[in-house]
C-alpha cells in the first residue's frame, strides 16, 4: 500500500490499519490519524458516545489494550531508516516485523526511533500496541513513593495525572469521560540520507535604527559524518551553506537582516505582517511563518500591587479573549476546517488573545499558523491542570523532553505571547487532604516540576516570556490568586462556584483575569442531536449526564429565580440560560475594561465545547454562536460605551473605552426605554478618549429614569464604530414588560443565504433568532424598540443545501416567561 505523500525517502503510513483488542476481539479497521472509539462506532461495535446516555455504554473500550497493524513494502532495506511518530496516545509499544522499536509514554513528544535493523526487503509489518490508560495510570500510581492526588470532581476516571496525555480525556466538568486512545499525528517511515531536520528556530534582535536581525538556528541529525548543502530562504534572500556535520546533532546558524521590517501586530492594533522562512536539505524542506515583533510582560510594582500587562512592539495591548480547550473529545471528529472556524469566530468577536488551556493538547502547527494570520496572541499553558503530579526522576525527565520539543517547535510563531507552567496547580495544593496534611512534601514536588518546565523554556527559547502558573500573583508567590486581585493574573470564580450575584464581579479589580465564567445550556438544535423528545427536561437523566459540573443545573435555575421570571418551557429555559450567561460575562468585562490601564486583560472561560454539553462556552459544539458570542462581539468592540451602576443603585456611570491607537470622539444618545417600547429622550453627550484609555463619560441619576423603564443608549464614534445597549438596575423579573408583537419575514438571497427581517410592535429585549438547520446569523441577542426592524442575514453552515427555506423561531425576554 502506498500513499500520495510517499517520496523516495518517505513512506507515509497513515490511512487504513487493522484494529482489534490485544486478545483479538472486535476486529475492524481504523484510519490513522484517528481514535479507537470513532473506529468502533463506524463499524457499529459501539453506539455514538455523545448520544443519550451512551457515555456509560462505552466505558469498556478504555479498559482494554488495542492493537493497530498494517503492512508496507520496501524495495530495499539498505541504509538507515527511522519511524517519525507524534501525537501517539499514549502508553504504547511499536513493533516492526515483531521487533519492538519504540516504547512510548508521552502523547506530547515526537518519537524518531531507528528501525533499520528490523526492516527487510519486500513486505514488512508494523504493529502498535496501545495499552489501556486506566491500567497504566493505576500501575504508575502504585509505583509512586507517596500517593499523588488527582481531582476526582473533574476526572471520574482515575490516575490521569500519572500519564502525559490530555488530562481532560479522563473527564472534566465540561467533558465526556471515556479516556480515548489512538494516534493523531504523523506516522511515517523515513530514510536518513544523509541527515534530517530536528528543529528550525529563530531569535529576533531588534535595533534602534529600524532594522531586525533574524537569527536562524537549524538543528540536523545524522548517523554518520557528512557534508550537507543547506539552503536558507527568507523574504526573497536565498543562501547556500555547505556544512560539515557530525554524527548526532549539528547546529547551523545564519543571520538575515531585515531593513524597515513590517511588524506583526495583534488583531485590532495593526497589520499581521508575515514572512516565510525555509530551510532545505537534500530530501527535506521545513518552512516557518515568521512575524517580526517584540513582546514583553510588564509586572512592575505599583500602589495596588504589581501590574500584569503585555507590551507588543512598545505598545501596551488590552487583551480581549477566551480560553481554548480541545476542538473535540474525539480526534477523528475534528478537522482543520472545523477548528479554523472556531478560531475565526474568536477573531470575529474582536478577540486578540486565546489561552490554550493546560488540560488539553499542544495544538498542531497549522493551528498556530492561523493564530498568526488572525492576530490572535496565544497564552500557551503547559499541559498540567488541576491535579498534583509526580516528581520522580523518570517523570521529570519525560516532561523535560516534552517541554524541549514543544518550545522549539512553537517558539517562532509570532502569536505565542507567553509560556505558562500550568493551570491551577498552586491552588490544587489546597484541594486534597494529603496535600493539606503535608503541604511541604507536595509543595516541594510541585516546585521540582515547575522548575523543570521553567528551565526547559529558558534553555530552548531564552527570549520567551515565562509565567509560573495560572493563576499566579507573581514569581514564587504561592498565594490565593482566585481572590487576591492586586497582582498577577486572576481566576475569578466566585460568581459561578460560590453562587454570588453578577454585581459581585464589580467587587474585584483584577490586573488580568485569565479565567471567569458562567454556564448555559447548549442551544436547542444541538440538544436535539443527542436527546429524544422525552428527554427535554432539565432533570432528565440524559440532560443531567450532559451536565458535568456538580450542581450546575441547579445553579443555572437558581440564577433565573434571582433575575428573571421563570421560563414557560424547556426551549425557553435553554434560551434564558444563554441570556443570563451573556449578561454575567458582559457585567465583568464592561467593568474591568472601564478600569483600564489598571486591568489589562479579560479572557473568559471558555470559547468552545468538546462535545454537546451544558458548559461555559460561547460557541456551541459544532461552532454555532451562542447568545454570549454575539454579545461578546459587542462588549469586546475596541471602542465601546459601558454602563456601571453605583453600589446603592442611585446612579449609573457611563465610561468610554478605547483600545485603538488613536484618540476617539463619540456621541452618545441617552434615553429611557419604556415597557411599551417607546424611547424617552434624556440627553446627548459627547466624549473623547485618548489612545488606549478608558475615561468617564457621563452620570445619570436613577431618579431621572421612570420607575418602570430602563436606561438605554446608542453611540457612534468618529472612527466609524457604533453600538447600543441598555441597563436595568432592578432584576428583569421586576419589570412589567408588555408583549413585543414580533413578526418575522424571510427572503432567500441569490448567494444561498437568507434575509430575516424582525419587526417589533413593542419593546423586545434580547431577541434571538434560531434556525432549524446549522448556520450563523449576522447578529443576535439584540434589542428592538417599538416600530423597529432589524435585518439579519442567516448563512447556512452547508451553503444553500437543498434550497428548502429554513424554519426560524424567535425568542425574547417577555415571550419566554411563564404566564397564567
Amino acid at each position: 500500500m502506498t500513499n500520495a505523500s510517499d517520496t523516495p525517502n518517505t513512506i507515509d503510513l497513515s490511512g487504513e490499519w487493522r484494529l482489534a483488542t490485544a486478545e483479538g476481539e472486535h476486529r475492524t479497521v481504523i484510519r490513522l490519524p484517528g481514535d479507537v472509539h470513532s473506529a468502533l462506532q463506524a463499524a457499529g461495535i459501539i453506539p455514538d458516545p455523545y448520544f443519550g446516555r451512551n457515555e456509560e455504554a462505552v466505558q469498556w473500550v478504555a479498559e482494554h489494550d488495542w492493537t493497530l497493524e498494517r503492512s508496507f513494502f520496501l524495495d530495499h532495506a539498505d541504509g538507515s531508516f527511522y519511524l517519525d511518530v507524534d501525537y501517539l496516545d499514549t502508553v504504547a509499544v511499536v513493533f516492526v516485523n515483531d521487533v519492538p522499536v519504540l516504547s512510548a509514554d508521552n502523547c506530547f513528544r515526537r518519537y524518531r526511533p531507528d528501525v533499520s535493523a528490523a526492516l527487510q526487503p519486500g513486505e514488512n509489518r508494523i504493529r502498535i500496541l496501545l495499552h489501556s490508560s486506566i491500567v497504566a495510570g493505576a500501575e504508575r500510581q502504585a509505583r509512586q513513593p507517596f500517593f499523588v492526588p488527582y481531582s476526582t470532581a473533574n476526572s471520574p476516571i482515575a490516575n490521569g495525572n500519572m500519564l502525559r496525555k490530555p488530562q481532560c480525556h479522563f473527564g472534566w466538568d465540561w467533558n465526556i469521560a471515556i479516556a480515548p486512545l489512538g494516534l493523531y499525528g504523523t506516522i511515517a517511515l523515513k530514510q536518513l540520507d544523509p541527515a534530517r531536520i530536528e528543529h528550525l528556530e529563530t531569535e529576533q534582535v531588534h535595533h534602534d535604527d529600524g532594522s531586525v536581525d533574524l537569527h536562524v538556528r537549524l538543528t540536523l541529525h545524522a548517523f554518520e559524518p557528512s557534508v550537507v548543502p543547506v539552503h536558507f530562504e527568507f523574504d526573497g534572500q536565498r543562501e547556500r551553506l555547505d556544512c560539515g556535520i557530525a554524527a548526532g546533532q549539528t547546529v547551523i546558524s545564519h543571520v538575515f537582516t531585515v531593513e524597515k521590517p513590517r511588524l506583526w501586530w495583534p488583531a485590532g492594533s495593526g497589520e499581521q505582517a508575515l514572512y516565510t522562512l525555509s530551510a532545505e536539505i537534500p530530501g527535506e524542506t521545513l518552512t516557518r511563518q515568521i512575524g517580526l515583533r517584540t513582546v514583553t510582560l510588564i509586572t512592575d510594582p505599583d500602589e495596588a500591587g504589581a501590574r500584569f500587562a503585555f507590551r507588543v512592539n512598545g505598545r501596551e495591548i488590552f487583551c480581549r479573549g477566551a480560553n481554548w480547550i480541545p476542538a473535540d473529545a474525539l480526534f477523528s471528529r475534528t478537522s482543520q476546517a472545523r477548528t479554523g472556524d472556531l478560531l475565526r469566530s474568536a477573531a470575529a468577536a474582536h478577540m486578540n488573545m486565546i489561552r490554550v488551556w493546560g488540560g488539553g493538547f499542544y495544538e498542531a502547527d497549522w493551528f498556530y499558523d492561523l493564530c498568526d494570520e488572525l492576530g490572535l496572541m496565544v497564552w500557551q499553558d503547559f499541559m498540567f491542570a488541576c491535579n498534583l503530579y509526580p516528581c520522580s526522576e523518570d517523570f521529570l525527565a519525560n516532561v523535560a523532553q516534552e517541554v524541549d520539543y514543544q518550545v522549539r517547535r512553537l517558539s517562532s510563531h509570532p502569536s505565542i505571547a507567553l509560556w505558562c507552567g500550568d493551570n491551577e496547580l498552586v491552588g490544587a495544593l489546597t484541594w486534597f487532604k494529603e496535600s493539606r496534611d503535608n503541604r511541604d512534601r507536595y509543595l516541594v514536588a510541585y516546585d521540582r516540576l515547575n522548575r523543570v518546565i521553567e528551565q526547559g523554556v529558558r534553555k530552548a527559547h531564552p527570549q520567551g516570556i515565562w509565567w509560573p502558573s495560572s493563576p499566579a500573583s507573581g514569581y514564587l508567590d504561592y498565594g490565593d490568586a482566585w481572590h487576591a486581585d492586586g497582582s498577577g493574573d486572576m481566576h475569578y470564580w466566585s460568581v459561578w462556584h460560590e453562587n454570588k450575584s453578577f454585581a459581585n464581579y464589580r467587587t474585584v479589580k483584577p490586573r488580568f483575569c485569565s479565567e471567569f465564567g458562567f454556564q448555559s445550556y447548549t442551544s436547542m438544535p444541538v440538544i436535539e442531536t443527542f436527546a429524544e423528545k422525552g428527554d427535554l427536561n432539565i432533570a432528565s437523566p440524559v440532560i443531567e449526564l450532559h451536565q458535568k459540573n456538580a450542581g450546575g443545573n441547579e445553579r443555572i435555575a437558581a440564577t433565573m429565580f434571582r433575575y428573571f421570571r421563570f421560563p414557560k418551557d424547556f426551549a425557553n429555559f435553554v434560551y434564558l440560560s444563554q441570556i443570563q450567561q451573556g449578561l454575567a460575562i458582559k457585567t465583568a468585562v464592561d467593568y474591568w475594561r472601564s478600569l483600564k490601564p489598571h486591568c489589562m486583560g479579560t479572557l473568559y472561560w471558555q470559547l468552545n465545547d468538546t462535545w454537546p454539553v451544558a458548559s461555559w462556552s460561547s460557541l456551541d459544539y459544532g461552532g454555532s454562536w451562542k447568545a454570549l458570542h454575539y454579545m461578546a462581539r459587542r462588549f469586546f468592540q475596541p471602542v465601546n460605551v459601558v454602563a456601571i451602576p453605583s453600589e446603592d443603585g442611585s446612579s449609573i456611570a457611563l465610561s468610554l473605552v478605547n483600545d485603538t491607537t488613536d484618540a476617539v470622539t463619540v456621541e452618545v444618545e441617552l434615553f429611557a426605554l419604556a415597557p411599551s417600547g417607546r424611547r424617552l429622550p434624556l440627553k446627548t453627550v459627547t466624549g473623547v478618549a485618548s489612545e488606549d484609555r478608558a475615561v468617564a463619560l457621563a452620570d445619570v441619576a436613577q431618579a431621572a429614569i421612570p420607575p418602570d423603564a430602563l436606561l438605554g443608549w446608542r453611540f457612534t464614534a468618529a472612527n466609524g464604530m457604533a453600538g447600543e445597549g441598555h441597563l436595568s438596575v432592578l432584576p428583569y423579573k421586576a419589570l412589567e414588560l408588555e408583549p413585543p408583537g414580533l413578526t418575522l419575514d424571510v427572503s432567500p438571497l441569490p448567494d444561498g443565504t437568507y434575509e430575516v427581517s424582525v419587526t417589533a410592535a413593542g419593546l423586545a429585549l434580547f431577541v434571538v433568532i434560531e434556525a432549524d438547520r446549522p448556520g450563523r446569523c449576522s447578529d443576535n441577542a439584540f434589542d428592538l424598540a417599538a416600530g423597529e426592524t432589524r435585518r439579519i442575514i442567516f448563512t447556512p453552515a452547508d451553503g444553500a443545501g437543498s434550497g428548502a427555506v429554513p424554519q426560524f423561531r424567535t425568542y425574547d425576554l417577555f415571550s419566554c416567561q411563564q404566564v397564567g
